[in-house]
């Protein structure tokens, strides 16, 4: 069996959220399991992909509009990933530093044209491979339209009979433009316009939706948001439940292993937790000017609505101003007015809070080390993996619970608890759930046996990668997606 999985991220090529850390960890456990497993990116200009060698494997072009595009396919030539890594390379398109916006943050403003040409570069590769993908799988509405086109453009009709499968990793995010752009899609049959076509708009996500053989998300309890809440997309989503299930991400156990992470300066040695978080918490405190005496508690991600980073300043300073007492580091990037937020707490709330307000991956994995608690507000969080890299590495999770966060942290209270969680949207349950996790500390027997439970926690990609390989099995065996 042939899986090709085709996305706009694959860490460490090139990431920007947790679709990056999937698509370069699911592969590698599908191979681990049997699957002849590979993955296609963009070429673009990362520090990661411009240090590699690559060998051409494909030269092409395609029709875009009135443009004859030529495009050339590479292949990574060390075996470093786990699974052969490709990517597209298209002149204009993608040689360029970001993934989806420049190093000051400002989007590129061509995503449609470059989505539509990866999407025909890949297509047109596959079209001249010797053998074939079993299975096209394809992520998030970056890759929306290869469903549609497989089965309604003539250029790729040829392919119609490669199951596909879609994976929503964000569903907050469609895709979608107007039909002014429709130029631009290669030629499809009329008859089929509507699969395209969405409120008047082109919406990729929905296009792929309606016409992927199998639909997945990435944990049960958000296939069930999404149908409740998904930006309009909700009854097509009621429609399709019968070829939709939601499986949740594992994280990759050997990137992140707190005996071996390159990124710490201390790592575990055997079971000896407690002397690993001492000494990770100390390096840390020392760092941001933060007394190691205190609970430590961190916030890692965008600083967007999304992840609740709104909250933060108001929620963190009620629980200060109240006079209770821990240590905050934030480590993101994101809106400009969190930024100005977070700056001015620097100051206003000195020596109990500090940030870092850029993206930096090995700092990540230090805070992960070092930290007594990982902060988790989201107001959408489809699966998230901070919370699982927490728990791995001794640090308690405090979520809000939904989504994937709902499926991984159980809260303290109930039998088999992993964190602590709370459930509406405010600053106030945001504050009792960090008074709650100082509390906990207090009590240094009950918090100890916490962090050792979470840290026995099974978060691997293995079970995951078994379900998705059933699933591409019976995929496999079916001529129709209907019969799946």
């Amino acid at each position: 069996m042939r899986i090709l999985h085709i996305s706009a991220e694959c860490y460490p090529a090139a990431k920007a959220g947790g679709l990056g850390d999937v698509a370069g960890a699911l592969p590698k456990y599908l191979n681990k399991a049997g699957a002849s497993t590979a993955v296609i990116i963009p070429k673009y200009y990362t520090r990661w992909i411009l240090s590699q060698e690559f060998t051409i494997v494909y030269r092409g072009s395609f029709r875009f509009h009135l443009a004859e595009i030529p495009f050339v396919i590479e292949q990574i030539t060390s075996d470093v990933l786990g699974f052969p890594l490709y990517v597209a390379n298209i002149p204009g398109k993608f040689d360029r530093p970001g993934v989806y916006a420049d190093e000051n943050g400002r989007p590129f403003g061509d995503e449609v044209e470059r989505a539509i040409c990866f999407q025909q570069a890949v297509l047109e590769w596959v079209l001249q491979m010797p053998e074939k993908p079993s299975i096209l799988h394809c992520h998030d509405h970056h890759t929306g339209l290869i469903p549609f086109m497989v089965k309604h453009c003539y250029d790729y009709n040829a392919l119609s009979q490669i199951p596909t499968v879609f994976t929503i990793h964000n569903g907050e995010y469609h895709g979608a433009f107007s039909w002014d752009k429709g130029f631009l899609l290669p030629a499809f049959n009329e008859n089929a316009r509507g699969l395209l076509d969405w409120n008047y708009a082109v919406n990729s996500l929905a296009s792929a939706i309606r016409c992927c053989w199998k639909l997945t998300t990435v944990s049960q309890s958000y296939m069930a948001e999404l149908r409740q809440y998904s930006n309009g997309l909700e009854g097509l989503l009621q429609n399709e439940i019968a070829k939709s299930a939601g499986i949740l991400n594992g994280i990759d156990q050997q990137v992140w292993d707190p005996a071996t992470d390159k990124y710490l300066e201390h790592q575990v040695q055997g079971n000896d937790f407690a002397a690993f978080k001492e000494a990770n918490k100390a390096l840390l405190c020392q760092r941001f000017n933060l007394d190691p005496s205190l609970p430590l508690i961190t916030f890692i991600g965008r600083l967007v609505g999304e992840k609740g980073a709104d909250l933060l300043p108001g929620a963190i300073g009620r629980f200060l101003q109240y006079g209770h007492r821990a240590s905050f580091v934030i480590l993101g990037t994101g809106e400009p007015m969190l930024h100005q937020a977070f700056s001015n707490m620097r100051q206003l709330y000195a020596p109990y809070f500090n940030a870092a307000l850029e993206y930096n991956e090995g700092l990540a994995h230090q805070l992960y080390a070092g930290s007594d608690f990982l902060l988790m507000p989201s107001r959408v969080e489809p699966c998230g993996l901070n919370q699982m890299y927490a728990m791995r590495y001794g640090t308690v999770p405090v979520v809000r619970s939904i989504g994937g966060l709902r499926d991984t942290v159980i809260d303290m209270d109930q039998p088999s608890g992993s964190g602590i969680s709370f459930s509406y949207l405010t600053q106030d349950d945001a504050s009792w759930a960090i008074f709650r996790a100082t509390e906990l500390y207090k009590d240094q027997d009950r918090f100890t046996q916490l962090r050792q439970r979470i840290t026995s926690l099974d978060h691997s990609w293995e079970k995951s990668a078994e379900t998705y390989l059933e699933i591409y099995q019976a995929l496999e065996r079916s001529s129709d997606p209907i019969e799946v």
